[in-house]
């Protein structure tokens, strides 16, 4: 029993968390931390006594040793951290000298934030010098340690680097083997989710919206483990593999296989659900109750539920095909795929302002000031904070509103863990042996939901600084009110900054994930017509898939519902266009696999590439178009006839809808509607 229900936790977990790549991050960062401040705390006790700057630095440095380093290889994480303790010393060095001179040391700080933002031009290297620094230097203006205290003060900063790569290279490592077994179990289990809820909806005459929303979530969530998956595959530098004999073809045409099967089941479920039997059988890989199906598939050929029944067999087999993929990996480790070594140049840094990480720079340095200049009216000791916010709003963010919305997450995080971590902190006064391990815990769940949620990270992370003022006795209510003040001063500076100066704009960064996603599709379509087949077709098609998860994030702002351009429905709307026609291009790089010699086949191409083009040259207009909505049952879909020429007349389709002629009433938000040609 507690075997079973081990498995059942490691398959929610991956459930969750694909490859567990989140559950990394946050054990080697708690670890990081929990083994520099015992260490530290030795040092304090039997050899030297150690500053308070010391242990601080040394905390802060192993979050961004965990969260910055970002350089693939132990040797060149070793690098990155050494490099970045140097500036982290080094910036503390230049704090504590200018400790007396206050006006000059905050002048020196917007120098630090200049740099800091400014290294990111050069890649995740100059990124994490840069959060090494910046966090240094605030730490080092906070703590104020003397010139004479930095010998002492520098051993944090080595302990937090050590043991940071300790966990990083020898206790929790990166394997690309490990994260692509783990990524491929994720996604047979997303795939058995889809098989029970479509269990659960079996034998029914339709199926309610509220029932496509749910298998539509799935859907997503899907798309978002197999994305994930395919960047494990070592491929050649071209992006396509040479034969299909390569082990790794063979494993991403199964990855591949498996989610065209899965979003056709769901696709064609919508106009006819499946029988329960069937649905069972293939949960249960049972050959022997699928075996009649087949039979039942050609006796039903030309009605919808054998269309049906048509798309349940390919997923049980490309089901079948992958659990078998991911028991080869479980023995062998992937030993016939070989890792592809990074041969790429490095691209020519631009340092104009025509560089967006330069701009972002400036806007970085000049939030930090309006923030420092307005945290300083309100408090002369705490103003970092204001600064602090300032500066991490910018931090992965694309357009104002995504600035707008981390800022928003990031003043919401700090009320609500303030307000819980004052209740907590209450509670447990003077308990140290019940607060360290609660803090602890809490520095795991924030970094564990980093990744999924700013606002639950800063939550969490409010929640420990409650915990650490209580248990070093300076925990009041004042102060905790000065720091919402001074989050909110940065969260509000940052966002001010990113509307008005070098705004970039939230239609800005859609229109460029729009560019994207059409010229990966001209690409496909292009590729037909040249009579291209295999990978040169898969290959396309899975960029058409990445290209529209750009799309969806670079919407997101758009969508939300505080936002001051609140238009949801067209989102969502426009959203389910650009998915169906994504699906549609995974069906031709399956299906299209012989030269486009038909002259239907050619016209198809042509009038599908003009209309990407003239979307294409619209950009982000389709989102912000009012479309009826209408249910329409549709026909049944002859994939497994027609679906290279099905394909294109539905991506032709889908791009007419983005623009609807008055005349023509456009077809329900997020349905997939298949039309046959009539023979």
């Amino acid at each position: 029993m507690h075997l079973f229900s081990g498995f059942q936790f490691r398959d929610w977990l991956l459930a969750n968390d694909p490859a567990l790549s989140r559950l990394r991050m946050a054990s080697r960062v708690t670890l990081t931390i929990v083994f520099s401040f015992l260490v530290l705390l030795a040092i304090q006790m039997f050899i030297v006594p150690l500053p308070t700057a010391a242990f601080g630095l040394g905390i802060v440095l192993s979050i961004e040793g965990g969260v910055a380093v970002r350089d693939k290889g132990n040797t060149r994480q070793l690098v990155t951290r050494l490099f970045g303790c140097v500036a982290s010393l080094g910036v503390v060095a230049i704090a504590a000298g200018l400790e007396d001179r206050r006006f000059l040391s905050d002048l020196v700080f917007l120098v630090v934030i200049a740099l800091a933002s400014a290294g990111r031009v050069f890649g995740p290297r100059g990124f994490a010098i840069g959060m090494f620094a910046f966090t240094s230097y605030f730490m080092g203006s906070y703590f104020r340690p003397s010139l004479a205290e930095l010998p002492d003060v520098a051993i944090g900063p080595v302990v937090s680097v050590l043991f940071g790569h300790l966990v990083r290279a020898v206790l929790l490592p990166d394997d690309w083997r490990r994260d692509l077994l783990r990524s491929l179990e994720s996604v047979r289990g997303r795939i058995n989710q889809i098989l029970f809820k479509l269990a659960a909806l079996a034998g029914g005459a339709e199926i309610g919206e509220a029932d496509r929303q749910e298998l539509r979530q799935l859907e997503d969530r899907l798309k978002e483990v197999v994305l994930m998956a395919e960047t494990f595959i070592p491929r050649p530098a071209g992006g396509v593999f040479d034969a299909t004999a390569d082990p790794a073809a063979e494993l991403a045409i199964r990855l591949f296989d498996a989610h065209l099967a899965a979003e056709s089941a769901i696709v064609l479920s919508f106009q006819s659900p499946p029988p329960f039997a069937l649905v069972h059988a293939v949960i249960e890989a049972d050959a022997a109750e699928l075996a009649p199906y087949s039979a039942m598939a050609e006796a039903i050929r030309d009605e919808p539920q054998g269309e049906t029944v048509r798309a349940l067999l390919w997923l049980g087999e490309a089901r079948q095909q992958l659990t078998q993929a991911i028991g080869e990996g479980q023995v062998s480790g992937f030993a016939g795929i070989d890792a592809i070594k990074d041969t790429a140049q490095p691209e020519k840094i631009d340092f104009s302002f025509a560089n967006p990480l330069l701009r972002s720079a400036l806007q970085i340095t000049l939030a930090s000031a309006i923030a420092m200049g307005f945290g300083l009216l309100l408090s002369r000791e705490r103003w970092f904070w204001a600064v602090l916010a300032a500066f991490l709003v910018f931090t992965n963010t694309n357009s104002r509103g995504d600035t707008a919305m981390k800022a928003l997450s990031r003043s919401l995080g700090t009320v609500f863990g303030i307000a819980i971590g004052l209740l907590l902190a209450t509670l447990i006064s003077g308990q140290l042996a019940i607060a360290i391990p609660v803090a602890a815990f809490c520095i795991f769940l924030a970094f564990y939901f980093l990744q999924v949620s700013y606002a639950t990270m800063t939550f969490f992370i409010s929640i420990v600084l409650c915990l650490v003022y209580g248990m070093t006795g300076v925990l009041t209510l004042d102060l905790l009110q000065l720091r919402i003040g001074e989050t909110v001063i940065g969260a509000v500076a940052g966002t001010v900054v990113a509307f008005l100066v070098f705004p970039a704009r939230t239609r800005g960064a859609l229109d460029a994930a729009l560019a994207r996603w059409f010229q990966a599709l001209e690409d496909l379509l292009n590729a037909i017509g040249e009579g291209k087949s295999g990978f040169e077709l898969i290959a396309p098609s899975q960029k058409i898939d990445a290209c529209y998860r750009d799309v969806t994030v670079a919407a997101k702002p758009l969508g939300s519902s505080w936002s001051v351009v609140t238009r949801p429905g067209q989102i969502r709307q426009t959203l389910a266009i650009f998915l169906s026609c994504t699906y549609w291009a995974r069906i031709l790089g399956k299906s299209s696999t012989a030269p486009a010699e038909a002259d239907e086949l050619k016209r198809l191409i042509s009038a599908d590439l003009a209309l990407s083009k003239d979307a294409a040259a619209q950009g982000s207009t389709c989102f912000f178009i009012e479309r009826k909505a209408s249910r329409t049952t549709g026909r049944h879909l002859p994939l497994s006839r027609e679906g290279a020429r099905l394909g294109l007349e539905m991506i032709g389709s889908a791009l007419e809808r983005l623009y609807p002629q008055a005349d023509v009433l456009p077809f329900a938000p997020g349905e997939v509607i298949a039309r046959s040609k009539q023979g």
